[in-house]
């Protein structure tokens, strides 16, 4: 259902899920006419946001996730903030319009009956998981690239194109501490999330509490992902650099070489040159100039 510009929604017995992308005052104005939210989380909404955060409301969650989003043209990776109201029987989502996983996933459930009744039958939390699940998926393929790009600077260090791959690996750095900086309080958020109790409002079961556990678990992962990244472009570079220094001092051989093989050439010129010319030897010869 489609109730105003950018404010989606799908509706099922358990679940009231509503999807607003890249919201503008009109959008901000629909959830402040129809929900009673903090004026604060209305704003963060548009605002972006320093860092993810749980708030807890008498009636309400309200959630703040950062997600890296792939930037293909200028090969950078930057944030894409969702943020999310939790309610008893709802669940509202707000995009920034960066991540499509969410938008796709929205999509998939508003066409397909089978996808409502699999996500969206049980209770806002369950449907949560399952947004947090296929977006941590979506990290995955954006490490794998870094991985391949890492592989490539590998390959291409001894191709005796080091000044070239002093940009790429400043690139490949620059996307390891975006990558870093973005999912850095991701294990911490979601474990405030699993140790919220607010009954009527934000409950895990004990089988539930276990899938978000799994997510966790998988931030950690990328984060040490991330770490053994790091610290392989941190080799990489310093091997690089070593490669430019050796050629640096090949040439620096290479032209004191050439200076000391002119040296005795110009001492001579340099005696020859001084303005004793009544006692200089040779000079007053017929061919002095020549000699």
């Amino acid at each position: 259902e489609k109730m105003q510009n950018k404010v989606r929604q799908i509706r099922t017995k358990n679940v009231n899920w509503i999807h607003i992308d890249e919201p503008g005052e009109n959008e901000i104005q629909y959830l402040r006419d129809h929900f009673q939210f903090h004026p604060l989380d209305l704003q963060d909404c548009v605002n972006v946001a320093q860092r993810p955060k749980v708030d807890e409301y008498e009636r309400y969650l309200f959630l703040i996730l950062i997600f890296p989003h792939y930037r293909r043209e200028e090969r950078i990776i930057s944030a894409a903030e969702i943020d999310y109201f939790i309610g008893h029987d709802y669940l509202i989502t707000v995009s920034d319009g960066k991540n499509q996983l969410l938008d796709s996933f929205f999509d998939e459930c508003m066409k397909s009956e089978v996808m409502r009744e699999r996500y969206m039958q049980a209770a806002p939390p369950n449907l949560l998981y399952e947004i947090l699940h296929r977006l941590q998926n979506g990290i995955f393929p954006m490490l794998d690239h870094i991985s391949q790009d890492i592989g490539t600077i590998e390959t291409e260090i001894f191709a005796g194109i080091e000044k070239k791959m002093v940009r790429d690996i400043l690139l490949v750095k620059r996307n390891i501490v975006n990558f870093r900086r973005i999912v850095n309080s991701h294990k911490s958020t979601i474990r405030k999330l699993i140790n919220v109790r607010r009954p009527g409002v934000f409950e895990l079961s004990a089988n539930l509490t276990l899938y978000y556990d799994s997510l966790v678990d998988r931030s950690k992962d990328i984060w040490e992902t991330l770490e053994i990244h790091k610290e392989t472009i941190n080799a990489f570079q310093e091997a690089n650099d070593s490669l430019i220094t050796f050629k640096l001092n090949d040439a620096m051989r290479v032209l004191t070489a050439i200076s000391v093989s002119i040296l005795p050439a110009t001492l001579v010129a340099s005696i020859f040159g001084m303005n004793a010319n009544a006692s200089m030897p040779i000079v007053n010869g017929p061919y002095g100039f020549w000699i």
